[in-house]
């Protein structure tokens, strides 16, 4: 269920609560004056308010990359262009994967990052552009904790995702910004363009990058990239994915795991997956990559933060809803009940 439907559940469900609440206040066996009423009704008005704006305090900033202004694949990314990209680092290794700032306090990942690593020795780079020079706008965060999906299939890959926990919140910044994520119920078809980012090896076997790399390349349809892969591996509806089948040069390779796959509408960028896998070579032009596909996992993902989720959208192909679609709407119900609230209170 996309953010943007839980709101209006939640909206609806806060103002039958407070039909309900000014019944009792009108029933109670010990009295109360206009003014209680009024407070209680009040409050619990402003409680829905709050509700719908808590609701949408991610999507405020989310997807919003306002230093991104030209795309190409597979060359060097401009300073700040994907502020949600994280370099995920030991002290001992350096990098080893990527990840995604979804809010001030989490990044998203893949669980096979996570197979030998425990949180104390992991340290989050945000704002980074490059692994060996200067990052005047970046900020270090250490893990407080490590959230591997309990289904996750180390020899299928299947539901490769993972939360970490930063030590502390991030300040947001126009080169360290949440992604939006892919609601539930979205749909990437076969073609959607899509934008992979990270630090992994330029060419197989090769050397990593130094400079944050950006590729585009189209969503494979879900049958095509079965196909591709039915002799090695079984892809499930928890994969996504990604690349120029017969064509190759356009993947994600070593060290880009964990990180995000984007697709954009409009001005916001919204992750459809998550680097999980791919053929070896990673260049291999007969496969295409593949990643954990986000959408399937957000009741999960919001399981788990708890408070201050991140800004789900509902992406279809060329459009997307998202709660901001809804915003009108809501505020509609909230305020019909609030007229309703004075003629109780008047009537009283």
């Amino acid at each position: 269920m996309g953010v943007g439907r839980e709101l209006l559940i939640n909206a609806a469900v806060l103002a039958l609560h407070l039909i309900r609440n000014l019944t009792v206040v009108k029933t109670a066996v010990r009295p109360q004056t206009r003014s209680m009423k009024f407070n209680t009704a009040l409050s619990v008005a402003g409680a829905i308010l709050l509700n719908i704006a808590g609701s949408l305090c991610q999507l405020d900033v989310c997807g919003r990359a306002p230093l991104n202004n030209k795309i190409v694949g597979g060359v060097d990314a401009k300073a700040g262009a994907w502020p949600w990209q994280v370099s995920i680092q030991t002290p001992s290794f350096g990098h080893f994967c990527g990840g995604s700032l979804i809010n001030k306090d989490w990044v998203l990942s893949a669980a096979h990052c996570f197979t030998d690593v425990i949180a104390s020795n992991i340290v989050m780079y945000f704002g980074r552009h490059s692994q060996l020079g200067l990052n005047p706008n970046e900020t270090y965060r250490t893990a407080s904790r490590i959230i591997v999906h309990p289904k996750y299939n180390l020899i299928k890959f299947d539901s490769d995702i993972a939360l970490v926990q930063l030590s502390s919140s991030v300040t947001f910044s126009d080169y360290i910004r949440p992604v939006c994520l892919a609601a539930a119920g979205s749909v990437f078809g076969g073609g959607t363009e899509s934008w992979i980012t990270g630090w992994g090896l330029l060419k197989s076997e090769g050397e990593p990058a130094n400079i944050l790399q950006e590729v585009q390349v189209p969503v494979v349809s879900d049958n095509d990239c079965y196909n591709a892969f039915a002799a090695l591996t079984t892809i499930t509806s928890n994969m996504i994915c990604a690349g120029l089948i017969n064509v190759g040069g356009k993947h994600s390779c070593q060290g880009d795991s964990g990180g995000p796959v984007v697709s954009r509408n409009s001005s916001l960028w919204i992750q459809s997956g998550i680097v999980s896998f791919g053929a070896s070579p990673c260049d291999n032009p007969k496969y295409p990559s593949v990643f954990a596909r986000v959408s399937q996992f957000q009741d999960w993902i919001t399981s788990n933060i708890g408070s201050n989720p991140p800004g789900f959208v509902e992406y279809h192909n060329n459009g997307f809803r998202s709660s901001l679609n809804l915003l009108l709407f809501s505020m509609s119900l909230t305020f019909s009940v609030i007229p309703f609230t004075f003629s109780l209170y008047l009537s009283s």
